[in-house]
């Protein structure tokens, strides 16, 4: 899957400062990660609350530092570590989302697996449509009013 080359000028639905899914391993490198959504899927999810066929969603993954020329506290993004994209598109790749990790942000991305964890946690903690909107605050919203939250998703809030 080919990194869209325009990614950065879509829509942004948030950042986050080390957002893991799996604390196992101790984090030697604090990294902040960006969101994007192309706009027509975004357009459709404003209407609907759910997401349509091909849409692209990219994750980010920054480095993050702490010392610049001017910062005395805080994080900073730096280099991209690696790009992950989830595309909703089961004609052309298997299951209904598929994922891809472009390992420095410009490569295309390879496809994971089915038996990759990432799906298995996306279907069952993803509030709508399998992605983790609950992590975007301007689409919760949306999908809330919409109805669109998953079950698994409200068993795990309730």
């Amino acid at each position: 899957m080919a990194v869209p080359d325009n990614y950065r000028q879509w829509v942004f639905l948030t950042s986050s400062l080390d957002l893991d899914y799996n604390t196992a391993a101790p984090r030697s490198q604090h990294m902040l990660d960006n969101v994007f959504v192309d706009p027509k899927a975004f357009a459709a999810f404003q209407k609907t609350g759910t997401w349509p066929v091909d849409t692209i969603l990219i994750k980010e993954n920054r480095l993050a530092e702490s010392a610049g020329t001017l910062s005395k506290a805080g994080q900073f993004q730096v280099g991209v570590k690696n790009l992950e994209i989830h595309i909703k598109d089961g004609k052309r790749f298997p299951g209904q989302w598929s994922f891809f990790v472009s390992a420095d942000g410009k490569a295309p991305g390879a496809l994971k697996p089915l038996s990759a964890n990432c799906y298995s946690c996306h279907q069952d903690h993803g509030a709508v449509d399998t992605t983790f909107v609950q992590f975007y605050p301007t689409l919760m919203p949306v999908a809330k009013e919409k109805g669109t939250l998953s079950a698994n998703y409200l068993k795990d809030v309730h």
